[in-house]
């Protein structure tokens, strides 16, 4: 089995994908599958840090149309991200992976608080670290988060793990069959063709910084390791001097 392409990686898991068929919460068995191929995706010897989303628990942007207040509603969202970081932690724990919860909002008796150097260094020892509560602000998405961690830690790439999403197509695929779907896009096409890879803040920050993305469907099982071992998988987005615009084949 060939090892790591990437030395550190982010991986951004929904908090949807994680509850199966169920209409919210967690979905033991897809957690434990969850954590299994994180376990085998370190074992190729990769430094791996996690932002999970809470959408499968509560989602702060939907709950404010409800007539909550947006800012109650995103710390709410906050919370519950929180919920799922502890419960994959202890399931990838449970594959006798060290890992380490940080939380961006104080909660000691749950996780560490986020501190950049202290993130490293776990990474550096092998564990791995899963990011939790978002950015600790409202009004930004967990990609945001994301893509902030994956800057901050010097991460080579961030890896958008999506629900039953392949990759990044030039048209909605569930309207249109004929879509094609991207081997890869560059920032700049992206934009022009307005595709939404992911959060425009979020997308914005990638760009600022040449955070190469992967987008690939996580629920196809091995995908994870695939991409970390640089396979063709899902949709690369590249920085336009780095690569060009082009379809799968």
């Amino acid at each position: 089995m060939a090892g790591a392409a990437f030395k550190r990686a982010l991986l951004k898991i929904s908090g949807e994908a994680l509850m199966g068929d169920r209409g919210y919460g967690i979905d033991p068995e897809v957690l434990g599958a969850v954590a299994a191929e994180i376990a085998e995706t370190v074992a190729l010897g990769v430094q791996l840090a996690i932002v999970v989303g809470g959408g499968n628990i509560f989602r702060g942007v939907s709950e404010s149309a409800r007539g909550m207040d947006r800012t109650t509603g995103d710390y709410v969202g906050m919370l519950a991200t929180v919920m799922n970081a502890v419960s994959l932690q202890e399931a990838i724990e449970r594959r006798n992976v060290t890992t380490r919860v940080q939380s961006a909002l104080p909660m000691s008796q749950l996780a560490e608080p986020y501190i950049r150097r202290r993130a490293i260094r776990h990474l550096e020892k092998g564990r791995v670290v899963i990011f939790g509560a978002g950015t600790g602000n409202p009004f930004f998405t967990t990609d945001t988060a994301a893509a902030l961690r994956a800057v901050e830690i010097g991460a080579e790439i961030l890896l958008m793990a999506k629900n039953h999403v392949d990759g990044v197509y030039d048209q909605d695929p569930r309207k249109h069959p004929e879509a094609k779907r991207y081997a890869t896009l560059t920032f700049t096409d992206a934009l022009r063709q307005d595709l939404r890879v992911m959060d425009a803040t979020a997308f914005a920050l990638c760009r600022e910084n040449q955070m190469g993305i992967i987008v690939f469907d996580m629920n196809v099982r091995g995908n994870i390791q695939r991409v970390i071992r640089g396979e063709p998988v899902g949709t690369v987005v590249v920085k336009d001097s780095g690569g060009q615009t082009r379809f799968a084949s």
